[in-house]
């Protein structure tokens, strides 16, 4: 007989075989003994949450000639045998993936005309349905609102969301949730019992996290666990080997190796990782995770025992990552896990994953590249345990309240004078708001090294000069020269026109119109 992997083999057949989704089985069993049966069910939940397992044991549980006191099928009689093979027809299951068109579902339509042969329903089991197009969901909706007696629909689906609100008003809606790793492990060690194997705890728990709730696929990476070690027990190095995961002592190395800034340290341990043939996105994946505990360790005010099996650490580990949490703020936490975050999605297709990792680290040691509040603070608190360390060793630190000197700028000249003009726009939009109402109406002109800007009156021409400053400040930004200028009304007995050449033509008003607007 062909080899089938354990997910298959050990597929539950019965209600109370299914793990971690008791209310369900139990709802869905009270309906088969009262024969109060709905005509169509949504599954929805992650992956591997036992939605098509459910359906298929409903499915032979609604035809069962011998229904079990829980509601579940006997797996004995006829019918059971008989759906279970292929042999009887009552039980059809539909990829939508695959057969997501309107035709697809026309076909369905028209069969569901014919009632069972032998039986009393009709199950058809529509898996992941959200696939199905807005064509065949209308087709759908009329004969799932309103389907024959024998006839029963059962929707699975991985996104409920993408699923149209007139479908899903016509089923009884069932969330399946992620199991836990105590139930993933629980089946674990029912399955290695059944297949004479055995395992360490540590190594099923490993694997049940990185499962993230399902149970398929605990059962494939147990597989693949299992065809490694052929025969002998799996352990927990074995496992890390294996799935190509790290050890937590390696993170908690990374993490003080960042604590002291010592780049070379960090970098060499991403070395001896890529060196074992671990998964660089596996480990950046694992980091993240390592990191939030690290942030709900320092966040948590208790003496440590309840956040440590929420963790599921031992109290060795976990003191250890106390140590290591006291050594950063939890917003400079946030800050690395939101770095770490944009590099997993970063090195998904990235063929350089190695240096993308490298850069992270920089950043996570160089918070000076970056101008954010959280890297301020974690640069304010490098800063601080550098004076801690200075004055340990005698070093006497004083604050100055002594203002920095400001180095002088170089005079403009006349090319300096004339790039104002040509860029008045600009420098109108970077004026504040009382001074950029006046220039926009006022006329720069040149006067050998001497910016000249004639005001079309007296008023405006005094609030500029009041405001001379922050104009010259403006201009120093622009030239980064020191400009000499002078500030002009129309009634100083001069026509500034006939005096000033006028380089009015140069400006570009429609610019300033477009920023003020």
């Amino acid at each position: 007989m062909a080899y089938q992997s354990l997910y298959r083999k050990y597929r539950p057949q019965k209600f109370s075989d299914v793990a971690g989704q008791d209310a369900i089985t139990r709802a869905l069993g009270n309906q088969v003994r009262s024969d109060k049966l709905a005509h169509a069910y949504l599954f929805t939940g992650t992956r591997g949450t036992g939605k098509t397992t459910v359906a298929k044991i409903f499915a032979k549980a609604v035809n069962c000639e011998n229904i079990q006191s829980d509601g579940s099928p006997c797996c004995e009689c006829d019918m059971c045998r008989g759906i279970a093979d292929g042999s009887l027809m009552n039980v059809i299951e539909i990829d939508a993936a695959s057969n997501n068109g309107v035709d697809n579902v026309r076909t369905i339509i028209e069969e569901i005309a014919y009632s069972p042969q032998k039986g009393r329903k009709k199950v058809y089991i529509i898996d992941e349905v959200h696939m199905l197009s807005g064509g065949a969901f209308n087709a759908l909706l009329k004969t799932l609102e309103e389907p024959p007696e024998y006839a029963l629909f059962i929707l699975a689906t991985t996104e409920a969301g993408k699923v149209p609100i007139t479908i899903l008003s016509r089923c009884q809606r069932y969330d399946f949730r992620r199991m836990t790793v105590d139930t993933l492990v629980t089946r674990m060690q029912k399955v290695l019992s059944s297949e004479e194997q055995s395992a360490d705890d540590k190594a099923l728990s490993f694997i049940a996290r990185q499962a993230d709730g399902s149970m398929r696929d605990a059962l494939s990476l147990l597989d693949q666990c299992i065809a490694f070690n052929l025969g002998e027990p799996l352990t927990y190095d074995r496992t890390l080997e294996i799935l190509g995961a790290v050890d937590t002592s390696v993170f908690a190395s990374m993490m003080e190796a960042i604590a002291g800034g010592d780049l070379k340290s960090a970098v060499k341990i991403l070395d001896d990782i890529v060196m074992k043939g671990r998964e660089i996105q596996a480990f950046v994946a694992d980091f993240i995770s390592y990191m939030r505990n690290l942030l709900l360790i320092s966040a948590d005010g208790s003496t440590g025992a309840d956040i440590a099996d929420v963790l599921g650490v031992s109290s060795d580990t976990y003191d250890r990552m106390k140590l290591i949490a006291g050594k950063f703020e939890a917003e400079t936490m946030m800050r690395f896990i939101r770095i770490f975050s944009e590099l997993s999605s970063e090195i998904r297709f990235s063929s350089q994953k190695k240096v993308l990792t490298e850069i992270a680290i920089v950043r996570l040691l160089h918070p000076e590249m970056q101008d954010d509040a959280a890297s301020t603070r974690q640069r304010l608190a490098i800063l601080e345990r550098k004076i801690d360390r200075l004055e340990r060793e005698g070093v006497r630190v004083t604050e100055t309240t002594e203002p920095a000197k400001k180095m002088p700028l170089p005079e403009a000249l006349p090319g300096d004078v004339q790039m104002v003009c040509d860029n008045w726009g600009r420098i109108v939009r970077d004026s504040k708001d009382i001074v950029r109402g006046i220039l926009m109406e006022a006329k720069p002109s040149l006067d050998g090294n001497k910016l000249v800007i004639v005001c079309k009156d007296e008023i405006s021409a005094g609030s500029l000069k009041a405001n001379a400053d922050d104009l010259a400040a403006v201009f120093e930004r622009e030239v980064k020269k020191k400009l000499d200028f002078e500030i002009y009304g129309p009634g100083r007995g001069e026509d500034p026109d006939t005096k000033f050449p006028d380089l009015e033509s140069m400006i570009n008003y429609d610019e300033i119109k477009i920023s003020e607007e």
